[in-house]
């Protein structure tokens, strides 16, 4: 398996005349509805601080957005900033897992909407310890919310009951690769496929460099890895993906299903918003 990248990258980048995404757009949570492609994505104003945008597209690669943010920073927790959403659809409502910044640390956080604008803040899920990259699988398992997350360096699964707490935390993907070494993190909720769950997961090497990884689950038991690829899908080649307020990154926080596509949404060196895709068929050949 191994991503192309779209030929309009990079899709999105920051906006000067809007003070709240002037420096930085980058990380953004996906999800299709309605036959649209929404993200809600990381935005950086000049002085370093977090707060997320939301754009809509047709194509999947022209997007409008908003000129404001959908959620800003209100909480004690979040008061350096709100980053790397990452959106799963229950029901008829969407569930936003994303990183509160603040003194404190990091916290793993919930909001919900109707509608993908305007969010309700549920508080923090894990706020006993630094923790971030968290997502929601699609379904529940056996009747509980499944949650990835990183205790680093190691990807962990937790399950609820009711989104707010968390039991039965389990280690299921280490590093094990060179490229992967330091840390590795979900890159955004599983997807779900006559295989199994398809997760595309962020390695990060000892030298800082971060690339997409893709592992296969077990669609019944989640804790169970069925497959993944030793080499890297995605890593940073362009300028954009080279040079930016954080270089040598490409870093995901979702991917959707697009025709016979899944669209891979990543930010590039913490400063602009590209695509890179993939073929259904490609996108489950572990081999």
């Amino acid at each position: 398996m191994k991503l192309t990248r779209c030929a309009d990258n990079p899709i999105l980048v920051p906006k000067p005349e809007n003070r709240w995404e002037a420096r930085a757009v980058f990380n953004c949570g996906a999800v299709v509805h309605n036959g649209l492609v929404h993200l809600v994505y990381r935005a950086v104003d000049p002085v370093l601080r977090s707060s997320l945008g939301y754009a809509v597209s047709e194509d999947g690669v022209h997007f409008k957005r908003l000129d404001r943010p959908v959620l800003g920073r209100e909480g004690q927790f979040d008061t350096r900033g709100v980053e790397d959403p990452r959106i799963t659809r229950h029901a008829d409502r969407f569930y936003m897992l994303y990183t509160a910044y603040s003194p404190h640390g990091t916290r793993v956080s919930l909001a919900s909407s109707s509608n993908l604008i305007a969010w309700r803040r549920h508080g923090v899920v894990l706020p006993d310890e630094d923790n971030k990259d968290a997502a929601l699988f699609p379904e529940r398992i056996r009747g509980r919310y499944a949650m990835l997350h990183r205790r680093p360096p190691d990807i962990w699964i937790g399950f609820s009951h009711d989104l707010l707490h968390w039991t039965d935390h389990q280690i299921i993907m280490r590093p094990e690769q060179d490229w992967e070494a330091k840390k590795i993190g979900a890159a955004g909720p599983p997807i779900r496929t006559p295989q199994g769950w398809l997760l595309i997961y962020h390695g990060v090497d000892e030298g800082q460099v971060y690339r997409l990884g893709a592992a296969l689950l077990d669609g019944e038991d989640p804790t169970r890895v069925v497959a993944r690829q030793a080499e890297p899908i995605l890593e940073p080649e362009e300028p954009w993906e080279h040079k930016g307020d954080v270089p040598h990154v490409v870093f995901s926080c979702g991917a959707v299903e697009w025709g016979d596509s899944y669209y891979v949404y990543y930010g590039a060196a913490d400063s602009v918003i590209c695509l890179a895709t993939v073929s259904k068929n490609e996108g489950l050949d572990f081999a």
